[in-house]
């Protein structure tokens, strides 16, 4: 095809053609069968042919001869013979000479295929003649397939019908059995669900008055205690019992409220597991207002970190960015914590506090300040207090829920148990927890699959049979249930196996508990007094590891050790942060609370050994038989006393054997003296005769206090442990700050030192006041850092700055970078109410007190005087003679404050400074003036311009000049041992080096006589007595107010004593009428003035007696509000104390009791004076204002004699007669009594002062005269100006000073300067 007439008219033209063009034409003309020849014959066999292109196309290529391919093939193997190479000659040539290849080619493949085709064709031949007879057969062979696959149709049919019906069959079986499970599945659930249903209609039905219960006590019980809580919830059940509202029996807040996986949630975080604080947990967690938690003891603010985890934003008022994270908080969404408030909250956190919510379009926005926030609804509020008893205003507390968080009695036990049974019983806590969570994820499994059967049974569509999930479903529930059930049964009987095993340790942990209240009371003692309750936990862990032995014992043994371990351990860790005067109060509470709760002490008793015999009216009580030795009062002890059945027969013991009783009670020691008669037998127990010893010597109870705890508790409980500062430095810590609380005098900046000098640490110390603040920050920075000390001195002084302290102290406790190891932080404060608590208690307190006694003083005195020192003054005889003088006078004048009134009206803080001052004048004057010893100019320095500087009191100042006068004179230098008091053991040694003077001090009595002084032994009892007084009223206010069974409530108690009390009390004055009566008489005009003055006064008082013993009276019967006044009146009232309400009139000490007696005399006075006359002698005590009457008598003496008032003076006659013996009235002047000697005894035959008799404090002065005079005769030798005090309490106060008078009086045998060591005065009232 490829070759064209071109191509061929090519070839023709060539006249003489190429060698392979003639190549190529001569094999075309061999397979044309034309032979060779020239170029001519070639063209014209060949390409001269007309038909020479159809020849070609249409050439018998099938039939070639042999021959023709055998001369073909010279062509074909000639290499010349190439279609590619003739290509370069012509295209025409190359065309036919790849025709020629080609026809070689296929004429050999044909040779060899023809044969092969002609062998098929006769194959395929006898495949048709087969073909035809295979269609015959398949044609038979169809006939028959078609009857089988007939036959196979109807196998087949028969054989679905056969599995059709057993797959019936089984499926009906099947559904049977998934029926039969279904049935009982769901019979399971019946059952249980019915009773379910019965629970839920029971709750719906109750759920009215649980739901009032539970409102009300979320809204109103939160700021109450445990008990106080029961007793309302159980009114308010009660009243819903009355009014046919049903309610759940045995109502439980907390199980109404909250779900047992959440409390164990909190518990978790630290919620204490007690019912209490599972209540305060479920009042925190569902109230809608803020909570407001009272923690004292830091548990809900520990719980309230735990439970919010990292989340929380903790702030407090000082903060400055307090409002910045408040705002952050509200927009976010976050919790946030707001400790340390005070009763005064912030008022820019108002909004917060009352939800003042307000909805703008779609937002929620609340407006703080002046910016408009958008509100999360996961923002949380939580507020804490340290305060114990803090009172909010109505406005705070409408706006928040106070939940009082105070650990109480019963709750504390309970977590002390846990914590006793979870070191001794582990595993039974352990079992005890696992069974909590292994029971509430069993009833939270069955609640999960009943709720996914609920949803199964309907979105169900079909036939219930089918539903193969339900089914599983129903089985796992029925199996859990089951399961749940018998694990239900298994947790109650392990739960009663694993409380009385828990019970056994239930002593240890009330003893414990018991011994936490008495440390926790103590703050009520001192505002520095605070402990940590986590401090006391981890106390009584140390205590339970300690006190394991080796051996086993049994588990009331072991608790028995465990208590006398941990006693002793909570005593010891105490007494170091107390003072000394309160060391006697901390063991006898502990002592006593301990045995209440044995039942071990009889509450009529203790009542009485506090409170004493009370007695209004005397009107019924036994005659005295003593009167002579038993005074009023000592009586009504004895007498009410007789009242209680262990004492019967006591008042008449007296009648019996009056002469053994006097000789018990003049005993030096009653306390270790048998009682007289059978008493010894009777009394079976100490406090018994501690009763009997209150009533006739209260100035022993202390010592028979000290006998009582020894006997009870142990001789170790009577001893305080010694002070020692290196220990308490190893009990702390780097994170516990140590505390000194400071008495005056007394400064432990040296013995830190000395202690940081034996360890090899650095100590800063710094005093802290105005401007010191960057100081003592630096000091506690480096200190964190590098582990040295520092000591931050007299912290009192900055108290403003105590909260900056605190914060510092929080920050480098919870710092992820712990302080150096080595660090202590040192504080030192004098007691105050407004130091931090959370540092308090942190923090190691320590008291330090200066030392106790004349010898322990003068030891420290000359223990700061240096060899050098000694030696300085050129006059070296002198001096030491003047240098003991003088420590032995600043040691009086510290250890004389003992004696309380008869020592110092007001007590002084004399220190150290103030004696080494003195110590320098006195080396300065003796060497400037060797010649004469300058003694006036000596003691006028040192008494009045140094020591005096001190002294405000002009009376004390004349005791101060006394002393110096007896102990800095000529005689103390140049007499052999001078004499420094009556007793021979105090005198001035002889010359000798320093050694030997502190040899000589050391050979001093250990306990001081009053006589050392210079008073009388009686001031010693009378100082014994206000310590007595202090003891009992302390631990009278430290009485929890609980009601025992059969015994009168406060309420009942308060108003049957009002009721008495209000009967007793005087009717007012009529002044109309009182005016009307006395312008008639020709009672002088100023003395008619001061009973006018008088009455009115009275009458204030009066009127508010009266009115507030019918509030009272109101008050307990709910008609009116309780004041904050009158709640303290009643509670003063309880305690048989006068209100502070009602000391407004005049001052005075006297009980109760005593107060009213001498009221009622008092209103008789002038009653009798209004009525009938005007007194002849006038009962002076009676007057609020003695000052007004004395001015009265004045300015009548004045007018009558019509001199001036200011030249006239007073003398003050003793007259020997009694009052009812004087039958007139004095001419000038008054006649007065009433009034009492204090230190001292008017002798009647002699007409001076005198010794009092033993026993005597106060000794009833004779009829005085109160004489003006014009010209009062100069004081001779022989007077005692003797003071004059409307109490015993000399002082008085700033508004109402004590002092009225001082009246000259023969002072008989002694100079006047020994009155006036023994603090000789008169008063017009006593304290009993």
């Amino acid at each position: 095809d490829k070759l064209t007439k071109g191509q061929v008219s090519e070839i023709k033209n060539f006249s003489s053609p190429p060698a392979a063009v003639n190549q190529v034409l001569t094999a075309v003309a061999v397979l044309f069968g034309k032979g060779g020849g020239d170029w001519a014959t070639l063209k014209k066999h060949t390409v001269g042919d007309a038909n020479f292109l159809t020849n070609v196309k249409h050439y018998d290529k099938d039939n070639v001869s042999d021959a023709k391919l055998k001369k073909l093939a010279k062509f074909i193997s000639d290499p010349t013979f190439d279609p590619e190479a003739v290509m370069k000659v012509s295209s025409a040539a190359a065309a036919l000479c790849i025709w020629c290849h080609a026809i070689d080619v296929y004429s050999k493949v044909f040779k060899e295929v023809e044969p092969k085709r002609n062998k098929l064709k006769k194959s395929q031949n006898t495949l048709m003649t087969k073909q035809k007879a295979l269609k015959v057969a398949e044609d038979a062979l169809a006939i028959v397939i078609a009857k089988l696959d007939e036959l196979n149709a109807q196998y087949e049919k028969s054989v679905g019908e056969k599995n059709a019906l057993r797959d019936e069959a089984e499926m009906l079986e099947n559904k049977l059995m998934t029926a039969e499970k279904l049935v009982s599945g769901l019979g399971g659930e019946y059952v249980r669900w019915q009773n379910s249903i019965a629970g839920f209609r029971a709750s719906i039905e109750f759920s009215i008055g649980d739901s009032l219960v539970a409102s009300g006590f979320l809204s109103y019980l939160g700021a109450f205690d445990t008990s106080y809580r029961a007793t309302i919830t159980d009114a308010w059940l009660t009243e819903l019992k009355d009014n046919a509202i049903p309610f759940t029996e045995n109502y439980d807040f907390a199980k109404f409220l909250a779900k047992p996986t959440d409390v164990r949630q909190w518990n978790i975080d630290g919620l204490p597991a007690d019912g209490f604080s599972t209540e305060n947990g479920v009042i925190v967690s569902r109230s809608l207002r803020w909570p407001l938690m009272i923690d004292p003891q830091g548990q809900a603010n520990k719980w309230i970190r735990n439970k919010e985890g990292g989340e929380l934003k903790i702030i407090d008022l000082k903060m400055k960015s307090m409002l910045t994270t408040v705002e952050n908080a509200i927009q976010f969404g976050s919790p946030v914590l707001l400790q340390d408030v005070l009763e005064e909250l912030d008022p820019s956190l108002e909004p917060v506090l009352s939800k003042a919510i307000m909805k703008i379009g779609n937002r929620r926005v609340l407006k703080l300040g002046d910016k408009e926030l958008d509100y999360n609804e996961d923002f949380r509020l939580y507020i804490t207090t340290k305060m114990g008893n803090p009172h909010y205003t109505p406005e705070v507390a409408t706006k928040t829920t106070i939940v009082n968080f105070a650990v109480k009695q019963q709750g504390l036990e309970a977590q002390l148990l846990s914590t006793i049974v979870q070191k001794e019983k582990p595993s039974l806590e352990k079992e005890k927890s696992e069974l909590v969570v292994k029971v509430a994820a069993g009833k939270k499994q069955l609640v999960d699959l009943e709720n996914k059967i609920l949803k199964l049974l309907s979105e169900s569509t079909g036939s219930l049979l089918d539903d193969d999930d339900l089914v599983e479903t129903l089985q796992v529930s029925k199996v859990t249930s089951e399961e749940v059930n018998e694990q239900l049964k298994v947790a109650e009987e392990k739960e009663l196996i694993i409380n009385q095993s828990r019970v056994e340790y239930t002593s240890a942990s009330v003893r414990a508990a018991i011994a936490y209240f008495v440390l926790n009371d103590m703050a009520r003692v001192d505002p520095m007094y605070q402990f940590s309750l986590d401090a006391y936990v981890d106390l009584f862990n140390l205590s339970i590891d300690s006190s394991r032995g080796a051996e086993e014992i049994s588990v009331a043994e072991r608790c028995k050790v465990i208590n006398d371990y941990h006693t002793l351990a909570v005593y010891n860790y105490t007494c170091r942060g107390l003072f000394e005067r309160h060391k006697l109060l901390f063991s006898f509470q502990l002592c006593t609370r301990i045995m209440e709760r044995d039942n071990k002490i009889q509450k009529a008793e203790f009542d009485f050994f506090c409170f004493g015999g009370v007695v209004v009216d005397r009107s019924d009580q036994r005659q005295n038989p003593c009167p002579d030795w038993i005074d009023a009062n000592t009586w009504d002890n004895i007498a009410e006393l007789d009242k209680i059945p262990q004492f019967m027969g006591i008042a008449s013991a007296f009648d019996q054997g009056p002469r053994d009783w006097k000789n018990w009670y003049m005993s030096a020691k009653p306390e270790s003296e048998p009682l007289p008669g059978d008493w010894e037998n009777k009394c079976s127990n100490e406090l018994q005769r501690m009763c009997i010893l209150r009533s006739l010597r209260p100035d022993r109870v202390l010592f028979s206090a000290t006998s009582f705890v020894s006997q009870n508790l142990g001789q170790a409980y009577a001893d305080p442990p010694a002070f020692d500062l290196k220990v308490i430095y190893q009990t702390s810590s780097v994170y516990t700050p140590l505390i000194f609380v400071l008495s005056p005098g007394v400064d432990p900046t040296a013995q830190v030192m000395q202690l940081s000098d034996q360890i090899g640490v650095t100590m800063e110390n710094c005093a802290l006041g105005q401007g010191q603040e960057p100081v003592a920050l630096g000091m506690v920075n480096r200190g964190v850092e590098t582990g040295s000390w520092a000591f931050l001195a007299n912290c009192h002084l900055m108290i403003s700055w105590m909260p900056v302290l605190e914060k510092v102290i929080d920050n480098y406790v919870e710092s992820e970078t712990p302080p150096h190891p080595n660090f202590r932080l040192w504080l030192s404060s004098s007691p105050n109410p407004y130091f931090p608590i959370a540092v308090l208690q942190r923090g190691v307190k320590m008291t330090t007190e200066p030392p106790s006694g004349l010898r322990a003083n003068m030891l420290k005195l000359y223990n700061t005087v240096s060899d050098e020192q000694f030696a300085r003054c050129g006059m070296a005889f002198k001096y030491k003679k003047l240098l003991f003088s003088l420590a032995w006078f600043h040691a009086i004048l510290l250890e004389r404050r003992k004696f309380k009134s008869l020592g110092f009206n007001i007590p002084y803080e004399f220190n150290e400074s103030d004696f080494a001052i003195c110590h320098d004048l006195i080396i300065v004057f003796l060497d400037e003036y060797p010649d004469r010893t300058p003694i006036e100019a000596m003691r006028y320095l040192i008494a009045e311009a140094n020591y005096g500087g001190r002294v405000t009191d002009g009376l004390d100042r004349r005791l101060v000049n006394v002393y110096i006068t007896q102990f800095i004179c000529d005689d103390a230098i140049g007499m052999e041992e001078y004499p420094l008091s009556e007793l021979d053991a105090y005198v001035v040694p002889a010359d000798g080096d320093l050694e030997s003077y502190k040899d000589a001090i050391k050979m001093f009595p250990q306990n001081d006589h009053p006589a050392a002084f210079g008073q009388h032994p009686n001031a010693d009892i009378s100082s014994q007595i206000d310590d007595t007084n202090v003891l009992l009223n302390t631990i009278i206010s430290l009485q929890p107010k609980v009601i025992k069974e059969g015994e009168a409530t406060p309420e009942e108690k308060i108003m049957e004593q009002a009721s008495k009390m209000a009967e007793q009390v005087p009717a007012l004055f009529n002044m109309r009428e009182t005016k009307m009566t006395m312008d008639a008489r020709s009672d002088p005009d100023p003395l008619k003035t001061v009973l006018y003055q008088e009455c009115d006064r009275y009458n204030m008082l009066l009127g508010k007696l009266h009115k507030e013993l019918k509030d009272i009276t109101l008050a307990v019967q709910g008609l009116v509000i309780v004041t904050p006044e009158l709640e303290m009146t009643m509670d003063a009232l309880l305690d048989f104390k006068v209100p502070t309400a009602w000391a407004f009139a005049y001052p005075s000490l006297k009980p109760l009791a005593s107060w009213f007696r001498d009221l009622g005399k008092r209103i008789g006075t002038f009653q009798s004076w209004i009525g009938t006359s005007m007194p002849k002698v006038f009962w002076i005590p009676a007057f609020t204002y003695p000052s007004g009457y004395n001015t009265a008598l004045l300015q009548t003496s004045a007018r009558k004699n019509g001199i001036p008032i200011d030249t006239l003076n007073w003398e003050f006659p003793i007259l020997n007669q009694e009052p009812e013996a004087i039958a007139q009235a004095a001419k000038e002047g008054s006649y007065v009594n009433g009034l009492f000697l204090e230190g001292a005894r008017w002798d009647l035959d002699s007409g001076h002062l005198s010794q009092p008799l033993p026993m005597e404090l106060f000794s009833a002065m004779p009829v005085i005269h109160f004489k003006p005079v014009e010209s009062k005769k100069k004081g001779s030798k022989g007077i005692y100006s003797c003071p004059i005090y409307l109490y015993p309490f000399r002082s008085g106060s700033r508004e109402r000073p004590s002092f009225v008078i001082s009246a000259d009086v023969k002072s008989g045998n002694q100079a006047s300067d020994f009155w006036v060591k023994r603090g000789v005065a008169m008063v017009l009232s006593t304290a009993v």
